[in-house]
């Protein structure tokens, strides 16, 4: 695959709607930009862990395996269900202020972190992608290395942007009108795509 190809299709990928976008937007606009910035930090890491087993063949084993491979969906389906439960049905929410906590800190992190290494598209996607990228040469390997580090920033780059433009003074003091209901509708989000990944074939 041409390089040019590789890199709009990682753009592609990392803009287009999905569990991880909702998670940023709802600690975004809910909590402040520190608290999506983390979570984006969160995401990002998880990213270097698909990297990870992907180069090293483990994804290719898990995809053969039927039943580790639904474990996974399930227990990620149970994780996003989970968290856009807690939106839906959380009455306040933590100050920004709060965020500065180290364990607040960590809780954003993982809150990222988790909702994408358990998400098994994104699993097979680095797969399929890496698949075509490794080979016994070691400057394909360094390419595919190089990828992952892209991938990795891109999603770092693009989910930190989407928690400043949606904690930006233009659009906050509009948010701050329907904070609950934005909440809820996130949390309904987040249901909606775990209830999917439990129910997918």
């Amino acid at each position: 695959m041409e390089l040019i190809s590789l890199a709009i299709l990682g753009i592609l990928i990392v803009i287009s709607p999905g569990a991880d976008f909702v998670l940023v937007l709802k600690n975004s606009i809910n909590l402040g930009r520190r608290a999506g910035t983390l979570t984006a930090v969160g995401i990002s890491l998880a990213i270097g862990v698909h990297i990870s087993y992907s180069m090293l063949g483990i994804s290719y084993l898990v995809s053969q395996n039927e039943a580790l491979f639904h474990s996974i969906r399930f227990i990620g389906a149970g994780y996003l269900i989970y968290l856009g439960l807690k939106g839906i049905f959380a009455k306040e929410q933590t100050s920004p202020s709060m965020v500065r906590n180290e364990k607040t800190r960590q809780r954003y992190i993982a809150e990222g972190f988790f909702c994408n290494v358990l998400n098994p598209k994104t699993m097979l996607f680095f797969l399929s992608i890496f698949s075509q990228l490794i080979s016994s040469s070691s400057t394909d390997n360094a390419f595919a290395m190089g990828y992952g580090i892209y991938m990795m920033a891109l999603h770092m780059a693009w989910f930190a942007l989407v928690a400043v433009l949606f904690t930006s003074p233009l659009l906050q003091d509009w948010l701050n009108k329907f904070k609950q209901r934005l909440n809820q509708v996130c949390g309904a989000g987040l249901v909606l795509f775990g209830s999917a990944l439990a129910l997918k074939s």
